[in-house]
């Protein structure tokens, strides 16, 4: 019986066990990008969101299609500004870059 408690960690909560499971299998990051895809419209506001037709996030760049020239455009302006916005709702240092189509 005490082999039992021991392997299935009683007492654990469940968010545990899931974060050592996708660390242990390199999931981490992914499952963090899928977090920021899920958060856009709150980490940018409903208007950006609205005009972002696509986005992913693949070797540490984040791709956006916007359907916008003129917010394209503006957004490429404060670049540096969303890199840092999303890295902090990260936790960590997860895009390096910005790439607009």
């Amino acid at each position: 019986m005490a082999e039992d408690q021991r392997r299935f960690g009683e007492g654990q909560p469940l968010k545990e066990v899931i974060d050592r499971l996708f660390k242990a299998y390199g999931m981490e990051n992914r499952m963090k990008e899928l977090d920021i895809v899920q958060a856009w419209p709150e980490l940018m506001g409903p208007a950006i969101a609205f005009r972002t037709k696509e986005i992913n996030i693949k070797n540490n760049i984040l791709y956006l299609k916007i359907d916008s020239s003129v917010m394209r455009e503006e957004l490429l302006l404060g670049k540096q500004i969303i890199i840092d916005r999303i890295n902090e709702f990260a936790g960590k240092k997860l895009v390096s870059d910005i790439w607009f189509s």
